[in-house]
């Protein structure tokens, strides 16, 4: 599980997500996902303006927390139209 703290650190810096995306360069509804930690996808670009804006390191932004229930390996079932999913309870 990948945990974001933007929340966090905008707080702590008395920041709008407003003023990071103009700050950023970064969409005001891609700074909301990251805020609300329901980015799908994460951009190197995105992580390197933030981080510099915020003057805060990748490990103080995300951090990388091992999953309870594995989703690789032979957890992992391919679909017939090549979508993966976990096999959680199969």
């Amino acid at each position: 599980m990948v945990r974001i703290y933007l929340s966090k650190l905008l707080g702590e810096r008395r920041m709008s997500q407003r003023e990071l995306s103009e700050l950023t360069g970064i969409r005001p509804n891609t700074i909301n996902e990251w805020y609300h930690e329901i980015v799908v996808s994460l951009r190197v670009e995105h992580i390197d303006r933030i981080c510099e804006v915020l003057g805060c390191s990748v490990d103080e932004l995300i951090e990388v927390i091992p999953n309870r229930n594995p989703k690789t390996g032979k957890h992992l079932i391919v679909e017939e139209h090549g979508n993966r999913k976990t096999g959680r309870g199969q």
